[in-house]
């Protein structure tokens, strides 16, 4: 049976703007055998799935440095310390795209890569959406909004003009909440 790692020693090395690398010495359970890991500890993400009363998805096209590409993307971002999930949802819909939601659900939430981060990623749907302002981005962002019919999303992953692994889980978790989304393509 498999069994969780003995922690001998934790140590933050690096600490950065929106994150953190740990160090951990762990023992294996199987072996003794001791063996570094290192974390990246990070604040949740949310992402949102914004649709406005017609069906059209609320999207971004913004640069991504890491990547260096203009990606397609749902809006998102950091939880910020003491707001929860919901609240940075709100936030970052209204920062990003400068549009709210009439209703709001939580779809799940998953664990980005458990192999080197700490966080969950929690995925919003947000309802009946209408801009009420511009957006006002982090000065980091430079981002464009973009309206794009619902029924497209399937195509656009499969085709890969949406290529971001986190926004594709939040297409996932929607259409298997609606899969009768997924019927009518």
């Amino acid at each position: 049976m498999i069994k969780p790692w003995r922690s001998i020693q934790s140590q933050v090395i690096q600490s950065f703007r929106i994150f953190s690398i740990r160090t951990d010495r762990t023992s294996s359970p199987r072996t003794g055998t001791e063996h570094d890991f290192y974390v990246i500890e990070s604040s949740d993400w949310v992402n949102i799935i914004p649709l406005t009363a017609d069906q059209q998805v609320v999207m971004v096209r913004q640069y991504r440095h890491g990547s260096r590409e203009i990606t397609l993307e749902i809006p998102g971002g950091l939880v910020d310390p003491g707001d929860t999930p919901e609240q940075a949802a709100r936030r970052e819909l209204l920062e990003e795209t400068g549009y709210q939601a009439k209703g709001w659900t939580e779809l799940g939430n998953v664990s980005p890569n458990p192999a080197i981060f700490n966080n969950r990623c929690y995925t919003y749907l947000a309802r009946n959406v209408e801009r009420v302002k511009d957006p006002a981005p982090d000065q980091t962002e430079d981002i464009e909004v973009v309206l794009l019919p619902l029924s497209e999303i399937p195509g656009m992953i499969r085709s890969g003009k949406i290529d971001h692994a986190i926004v594709i889980n939040a297409f996932c978790l929607y259409f298997l909440r609606n899969p009768e989304g997924l019927r009518t393509l």
